[in-house]
């Protein structure tokens, strides 16, 4: 099969609007959690979440252009068109007809649906939708848009695999390819979902954080004070191509991505398998892939949400995976960015492919007392980035439903 490798990375995130900020801010362990912003969270039991700050969609559309479209896409869009200029493309030199859009989302639209809807039950009852409405809120229209600026006729779908869609996104892109299927693939994931229904849903199962009075410390991973987890919105973007398609247009090569797992939990509708089953089968499954053994992994980005059970189902799962005492150094940049759901694992990806290629592995911030279980054999790289050799990279998603997806990155050596 064909070697993949990654040419291109863009990133709209609670604590950087492209790659460069969001790993700057990563590495000195800034906290994307504050008010929310987007509606009156008074009255809910969590008022603070990881908000994008300051996105600016103009230079990505013209200002009529922007309002076709729900700010998910825009998220997505942005991010798209940072990867595909980093890997310097210029698609009309190219055969578009083996080029394609592989996206990962959960919600849609979701900020639309709840404005079309509010304005129609608080109005007269007389329908009057946006005729842009079904378009902006399907949870497909990103990959479609990504597809028709730039005119790629390739496979084109969106994954919708919950907190694990981008990552699915991610490991059907590099099938593709190595397949021989694709040449090149612009995958990757977005979500805006900090909504009043997702913040009041989410409440309602207890999910998240409420942490009010110290939001920027509210997503402590692996901290026995830990609460729940803290919703985060942006976007991530990775322009995959087989080595021969990229050597041959002169392409500077990032990183290569080595394998993925897909599996499911099959155990219960929100929760994790306590001892990790379907975890250890997504984690083997991807170094089998990758044609690696766990000693081999130098880093882990954990999925590690924050959650009471979801952290410890996941150590447990690594213990059963890489051992008593670990090699890998294990990082939770959730602390940071929040949860993405259907977009976390498209930056938490990007993460991964930084550490490869810099050899840094970002912190876990705010976690002070780990769990007890987990306390010794364990390099959670708790404050501080880890300087290290970072050869291979693994980054974990775990999605409602029992979805599974790891993803395997190592530094390309020629």
């Amino acid at each position: 099969m064909k070697r993949v490798v990654i040419t291109g990375l863009g990133a709209v995130t609670p604590i950087g609007n492209n790659v460069a900020a969001y790993w700057e801010n990563m590495l000195k362990g800034i906290s994307g959690a504050a008010p929310i912003t987007r509606f009156d969270a008074a009255k809910f039991r969590t008022q603070f979440a990881c908000e994008v700050k300051g996105f600016d969609p103009s230079p990505f559309f013209e200002r009529n252009d922007a309002r076709k479209y729900d700010i998910v896409t825009q998220y997505a869009v942005a991010a798209s068109e940072e990867a595909i200029a980093q890997a310097g493309i210029d698609f009309t030199t190219l055969n578009r007809d083996r080029i394609g859009v592989i996206w990962g989302g959960g919600d849609g639209g979701v900020s639309t649906f709840e404005e079309q809807h509010a304005a129609y039950v608080l109005g007269d009852g007389t329908p009057r939708f946006n005729p842009f409405f079904i378009p902006k809120r399907i949870v497909n229209i990103a990959s479609g848009v990504i597809s028709i600026r730039h005119g790629l006729r390739g496979v084109n779908y969106t994954t919708a695999a919950a907190c694990s869609a981008s990552n699915t996104a991610i490991i059907d892109a590099f099938n593709y390819i190595r397949w021989g299927k694709a040449d090149m693939m612009i995958t990757g994931g977005s979500e805006a979902s900090v909504t009043p229904t997702s913040i009041g849903g989410f409440n309602a199962s207890k999910a998240l954080s409420m942490a009010n009075d110290i939001c920027a410390q509210a997503s402590r991973p692996f901290d026995v004070a830990r609460d729940g987890f803290v919703l985060g919105e942006g976007a991530g973007a990775i322009v995959l191509e087989s080595y021969e398609h990229a050597v041959a247009r002169g392409a500077t090569i990032l990183a290569e991505v080595l394998g993925g797992g897909l599996a499911a939990d099959a155990y219960h509708l929100t929760g994790t398998h306590p001892d990790g089953d379907g975890a250890v089968l997504g984690m083997t499954l991807a170094l089998q892939d990758a044609g690696l053994q766990p000693g081999d992994i130098d880093h882990i980005n954990a999925h590690a949400t924050s959650t009471p059970v979801g952290d410890i189902s996941e150590l447990r799962a690594i213990r059963r995976v890489f051992g008593e005492r670990p090699a890998a150094s294990i990082s939770a940049t959730k602390s940071m960015t929040g949860h993405l759901l259907g977009g976390a694992g498209a930056i938490e990806a990007i993460a991964c492919i930084k550490s490869v290629m810099h050899d840094v592995i970002p912190p876990t911030i705010n976690t002070v007392h780990v769990e007890p279980e987990f306390a010794d054999g364990f390099d959670l790289a708790l404050g501080t980035p880890r300087h290290r050799k970072v050869q291979y990279a693994m980054s974990n998603t775990f999605g409602f439903g029992g979805h599974i997806g790891c993803s395997v990155y190592g530094k390309f050596n020629g």
